[in-house]
């Protein structure tokens, strides 16, 4: 249910707002076209067929260029396999010490690979290494068969997470990125990708390693070196994926952090890995050099409790739905900015993950960022004793 249907519901709906003194913010954030309008005039990503940069705090972008076109990402599709991993050990569903078969199919994979067995087994973690580092894609494979219990079922859930994400130029055919038909994305749906799997910071752990080894207790120990020589040269930067074939050409989506300001720049089409190199840094400096982002939320942290009505337990904590914060102008003067909090009457049965309300960032009448609020756990029903137990309990509180 959307929350304007959800307050529509209740006349008894909630306004809340405290003031956040915070570093302003120029009008033109607010509007994605206008911000893009304004940063083409600035020399970037030349030689790029497309770019974007973008704020991974509050998804503003900060330079566009052919963002929607749809064009082959090579094995910067790994962004969002490695996404599904990570939300899969999240989840529960998997284990990082789960041991991960190589079936025939996987070990037949060509092009960048960790040379796996069929038969051979790996743990997810290693799995992940071999993806994140070298793009192994027998790795990406191997790992989407033992999730979803083959590539085609994984491909499904990739198409299906990235409608969720907002991805209206996606089309995956295969989890690796190897040349096949009905296979492309846009470097807007990159950032939109890279930009959830950086939710999950402990995937720099893999993403921001220069070099590493699998099979470090065997006889023949695989020398890892990541594809993405930024992350050793770069300041700052921990990922993400890099992507090459005869059609894409060469591509990069990457990830870089400073003083908490993350940034994504994506570049697709670049005629030669230091040109794709040399341009992804151009896109960096200019965020790093003009702007910064403060993160109000994070994803899950609580905001605020709120009381249910009928409850089996009177209160609920309520939960950021998503990240939540604002991107500033360097040397813009303090101004000041509103966060509201707005709850219509909530009532039980509560289901964890439902949102009844939102956190609404404003400067002055204008929206800048928003989230749901979401309940951080079930609330059921209370019996009819629990609630008389609860009235007298206020009696006597009422009257101490």
């Amino acid at each position: 249910m959307s929350l304007r249907k959800f307050v529509g519901r209740n006349a008894t709906a909630l306004l809340c707002a405290t003031t956040l003194m915070l570093g302003s913010v120029a009008p033109a954030f607010a509007d994605e076209k206008q911000t893009a309008k304004q940063t083409n005039q600035v020399e970037l990503a030349k030689q790029a067929t497309s770019a974007v940069l973008m704020d991974a705090a509050t998804g503003t972008v900060l330079f566009e260029k052919n963002s929607h076109q749809k064009l082959p990402p090579a094995s910067v599709t790994k962004v969002m396999t490695m996404l599904l991993i990570m939300e899969a050990v999240d989840a529960g569903k998997v284990k990082w010490t789960d041991k991960i078969n190589t079936s025939e199919y996987a070990a037949s994979m060509g092009g960048s690979q960790i040379f796996l067995q069929p038969g051979e087994q790996l743990t997810l973690e290693e799995m992940l290494k071999g993806i994140a580092i070298a793009s192994g894609n027998d790795a990406a494979v191997a790992v989407a068969e033992h999730i979803a219990g083959s590539e085609e079922g994984f491909v499904q859930l990739m198409n299906e997470r990235a409608k969720e994400l907002g991805c209206t130029d996606t089309s995956f055919s295969n989890v690796n990125g190897l040349p096949t038909e009905n296979h492309y994305t846009s470097a807007h749906d990159l950032a939109l990708m890279s930009r959830e799997l950086m939710k999950h910071e402990e995937v720099t752990k893999y993403t921001g390693l220069y070099q590493d080894y699998l099979r470090k207790e065997s006889e023949k120990p695989f020398w890892l070196v990541n594809t993405n020589k930024l992350v050793r040269f770069y300041p700052g930067m921990d990922g993400i994926k890099t992507g090459f074939t005869g059609e894409a050409r060469y591509c990069l989506s990457a990830s870089a952090k400073r003083d908490g300001f993350r940034v994504i720049a994506v570049v697709m089409g670049e005629p030669t890995s230091p040109v794709r190199n040399a341009e992804v840094s151009q896109l960096m400096d200019y965020a790093f050099a003009n702007y910064k982002s403060e993160v109000l939320y994070q994803k899950g942290q609580e905001v605020h409790e709120v009381e249910i009505d009928k409850g089996e337990v009177p209160k609920i904590k309520l939960l950021a739905g998503d990240t939540v914060g604002i991107l500033m102008k360097k040397g813009a003067k303090k101004e000041e900015y509103q966060k509201e909090i707005v709850l219509g009457e909530v009532k039980a049965p509560v289901k964890k993950g439902q949102a009844v309300g939102s956190i609404v960032i404003k400067q002055g009448s204008t929206e800048i960022a928003k989230t749901d609020l979401v309940a951080g756990a079930d609330c059921d029903e209370a019996g009819m004793w629990t609630l008389f137990k609860r009235t007298v309990k206020s009696w006597f509180t009422f009257g101490g």
